[in-house]
């Protein structure tokens, strides 16, 4: 039996979470410049109703759409993405705002009226996470464009950490043997603790070789060094993939306060500047100094593959990662996260856009894994060098296209961001990002050669 008041929970924070993040916009903030990887925030909000329509209402019961006019409007895979931009087509803010409130009624009233199959659940909280993977590229948006921080961000977190310690710069041992990879194939058909996508399953066992992985994130710090370096104008350090992104790459970043787009090719992270004799990073719609001991964020894959070159390291393949970080194997007790199976607090891990990537990588020991490596969840998306595939035995999941767009060409990211939810996070979740992205919340930690 679940628990309904834990459901309607989450679909309050859920709502209220898309509502502060386009009622703390002015209307002209809402038509934000195009940009390849954002969305306007009403297109968001209207797009994450529409699915609870689709998969939920129509699945179970056959209700009819709210408006069939718009239907195609809402649903990502009949409008292009530049066309989500069109004024002319789309209603405004009250007409939207309406919509997506009468979707949550109809939603609310009917967990209270049902009593839910454990299918039915997890239709619901596929909907639901589905919504906070939008709330999160709703916060990016932000960044992206230099509007002011989202409602309830910290703009001064308390640094619970300094520079790391010896211990801490030491990498993690990872011993030889047989750990267990994913979550099962069978857990749609579980309420809670075992929820999962189709890209996490099946779990299966995996052999690897000993292997060192450190227990930090690159800082900022650490990065630097490689700017300075001249790392982005020394072709031997990047490979053919990260010299054509060097060579054809033209960053549209929005500086505040800019009437229009700078561009400039990459010679240092994207939301880097160095001004007033000092390197600064802009945090939404401010420049604030460089805090040398946070991650480095927002870093491509090629940048974080040149990075290594440079370091004489390498990252870590994506089966690497998840046992350093959840150390499950073959009949011990399954843990989702890093410490445990509690869920995610603020003393774990930065999420849920709070801290924003802001804390030192020394920070959070409460989160660390079981091999010692720290802000192995939140903080930064990281990258490893694996494409994004299926694992053997995968089947399609009831959102045929979770996973499968992304097969092949997509590099494998791991553990979460700053401004992933905390509801939505585990440490099996992949997620998947073309190399070139670096206006997402990326960073990277790497293994010795």
């Amino acid at each position: 039996m679940y628990d309904q008041n834990w459901l309607l929970d989450l679909l309050a924070t859920t709502r209220d979470r898309t509502l502060a993040l386009v009622d703390s916009l002015a209307d002209d903030q809402l038509n934000v410049p195009w940009h390849p990887g954002v969305n306007p925030p009403l297109w968001e909000m209207g797009h994450a109703a529409f699915f609870y329509e689709v998969f939920v209402l129509k699945w179970l019961d056959g209700v009819p759409s709210y408006d069939p006019s718009m239907d195609d409007l809402w649903d990502s895979f009949h409008i292009d993405h530049r066309d989500r931009w069109s004024r002319e087509f789309f209603p405004g803010r009250d007409a939207t705002r309406q919509y997506f409130l009468a979707i949550y009624q109809r939603i609310e009233a009917r967990i209270r009226q049902h009593d839910l199959s454990e299918q039915e659940l997890y239709l619901y909280r596929y909907a639901f996470y589905h919504q906070h993977m939008h709330i999160e590229s709703m916060i990016w948006c932000r960044q992206t464009v230099g509007y002011p921080q989202p409602p309830g961000q910290v703009s001064e977190p308390e640094v619970t950490g300094e520079s790391p310690n010896e211990d801490l710069k030491e990498d993690a041992e990872i011993p030889a043997g047989t750990w267990l990879i994913g979550m099962p194939a069978e857990s749609q058909h579980y309420a809670r603790e075992d929820f999962a996508f189709d890209g996490e399953k099946p779990r299966h066992e995996v052999q690897l070789e000993y292997f060192r992985i450190g227990r930090t994130l690159v800082s900022n710090r650490e990065f630097l060094a490689f700017v300075e370096d001249g790392g982005y104008r020394r072709p031997e350090l990047w490979s053919f993939g990260g010299r054509k992104w060097l060579e054809t790459e033209t960053d549209v970043a929005l500086v505040y306060g800019e009437p229009s787009p700078v561009l400039r090719c990459p010679q240092h992270p994207l939301y880097w500047q160095y001004r007033h004799n000092q390197w600064q990073q802009r945090l939404f719609d401010q420049w604030l100094p460089l805090d040398p001991e946070a991650p480095v964020v927002h870093v491509s894959y090629w940048e974080a593959e040149a990075w290594c070159n440079w370091a004489g390291r390498r990252l870590p393949t994506e089966r690497e990662w998840e046992v350093a970080a959840l150390g499950n194997r073959p009949g011990e007790p399954f843990r989702r996260f890093p410490w445990g199976n509690d869920a995610p607090s603020p003393q774990h891990a930065d999420l849920d856009a709070t801290a924003m990537a802001r804390q030192s990588v020394a920070a959070l020991p409460a989160g660390d894994s079981p091999f010692g490596c720290r802000q192995m969840i939140g903080s930064v998306w990281e990258w490893t060098s694996d494409q994004f595939l299926p694992y053997d035995g995968f089947r399609v999941d009831m959102y045929p296209f979770m996973s499968t767009l992304q097969f092949g060409d997509h590099k494998v990211t791991r553990g979460g961001g700053c401004a992933t939810s905390s509801a939505l996070i585990r440490g099996t979740y992949r997620q998947a990002y073309l190399p070139q992205r670096n206006d997402v919340y990326t960073g990277f930690r790497t293994c010795a050669r």
